[in-house]
């Protein structure tokens, strides 16, 4: 449309900056309100207006009113006038929940990445970044930096690499998670969440979660304790796990040894991985050199445990887990059959409340179980923790059965 001059003069900027803040709402405008004029600007809406007196400083106008006048004067309503003076309007109110739809959409994202979805113990850190709203200053950003974090989670525990050669091979970047980042910062809350521990709160309480998460850990005081393996091949990992498991004993595998050893492959089809290491030294003292393949986490696994049961399904070993039904329990179990593709073994509702008697301990923070989804509703409601060895005749039973299979 043509707008005349005298339309666009200054003396009537404040009516159009004033409508098209109006408009730009996205509501219904029906009237505005003019504050503060001056006499050069109350001369030019009175001609506007066709006023035979100056309008007062403060000036509430009906819409209406300058549709009519604007209708005559340029063809067009008022809301066309403005946005030919002053640009095109906006919709503030379409924007924001715009902007809501996609930050719901982030956290939706977020909360239903595999990463968290399967180990629920991630949820509370996924809470904890929500509070802290779009982290990154938009929701584009704060998911490519979210995404980087699931990236490092998923490849935790890593394999005692220091952190550069870490960050260099996820990220093609040896500063991408240097201390003090955003990602790095990121991380370790998320760590500390899927532990059950505080966030680390100064240098050295960050080296030691990292080391803790297989990064720049001692790869010599990193182990796994393991009975019954006995892997194909020639190598000198293989032999020797060969010779303690025929001499009915248990042994203790390094980080280093399982690194510099072909990844080892059995022949059983099932390995049995426990939480405690009294129910593998249990096993070991029944079946001795009958003992089936059997794997301890000892609690937390560690990047040797990790890297071992990965290596045992790679080959087509079906593995089987089980823990203490309690909270630290539950977090471990999921984050295993999470990292290594486990099976629950004796986990279920059934076998916890078949377990149950009059003492016991409390279960502690209890995470939801994705195995059974009225796993961890009951332990909150007896409030009430069972042990592993609590089990342990149960659990031998199984083995029991497992040894005269293998043998």
């Amino acid at each position: 449309m043509t707008v005349p001059d005298r339309l666009r003069a200054a003396d009537l900027r404040p009516l159009w900056t004033e409508l098209h803040k109006r408009f730009s709402t996205g509501a219904a405008v029906s009237r505005v309100t003019l504050k503060n004029l001056d006499d050069d600007q109350r001369a030019a809406l009175a001609d506007l207006l066709g006023m035979d007196r100056y309008p007062p400083a403060t000036v509430p106008l009906a819409v209406a009113r300058l549709d009519a006048i604007l209708l005559e004067l340029t063809g067009a309503d008022t809301r066309t006038a403005t946005e030919a003076i002053c640009g095109p309007i906006g919709d503030r109110a379409r924007d924001r929940r715009e902007r809501e739809r996609e930050r719901n959409a982030l956290w939706e994202w977020f909360a239903s990445h595999p990463v968290v979805a399967g180990e629920p113990a991630l949820a509370g850190w996924v809470d904890d970044v929500r509070r802290q709203g779009v982290v990154m200053g938009s929701v584009p950003d704060t998911r490519a930096l979210l995404e980087r974090a699931l990236t490092v989670l998923a490849a935790l525990p890593s394999d005692g690499r220091p952190l550069q050669s870490f960050a260099t091979d996820l990220f093609g970047d040896s500063h991408a998670l240097d201390d003090g980042g955003r990602l790095s910062g990121l991380v370790l809350r998320a760590q500390a969440f899927r532990y059950g521990i505080e966030p680390p709160g100064d240098a050295p309480e960050r080296r030691a979660l990292w080391e803790r998460s297989g990064v720049e850990c001692d790869a010599l005081s990193t182990t796994v304790l393991v009975a019954g393996l006995r892997p194909a091949g020639d190598g000198v990992l293989a032999r020797t796990l060969r010779m303690w498991a025929d001499a009915g004993h248990a042994a203790a595998v390094t980080l280093e040894q399982l690194r510099d050893s072909p990844d080892p492959r059995v022949d059983a089809p099932d390995v049995w991985v426990t939480e405690n290491p009294t129910i593998l030294a249990l096993a070991v003292r029944r079946f001795g050199d009958r003992c089936p393949p059997l794997v301890c986490s000892s609690g937390w696994p560690n990047s040797a445990v990790i890297r071992l049961l990965r290596a045992l399904g790679g080959t087509g070993a079906a593995l089987h887990y089980h823990g203490d039904f309690d909270g630290d329990g539950l977090r471990i179990a999921a984050h295993v059959m999470a990292k290594t593709g486990a099976r629950p073994w004796r986990m279920s509702s059934a076998d916890y409340l078949a377990a149950l008697d009059g003492t016991h301990g409390e279960p502690g923070r209890v995470s939801e179980a994705p195995w059974d989804a009225e796993l961890a509703r009951n332990l909150r409601d007896r409030g009430a923790a069972v042990l592993e060895e609590k089990v342990a005749g149960v659990l031998l039973g199984d083995l029991s059965k497992a040894s005269t299979m293998c043998h």
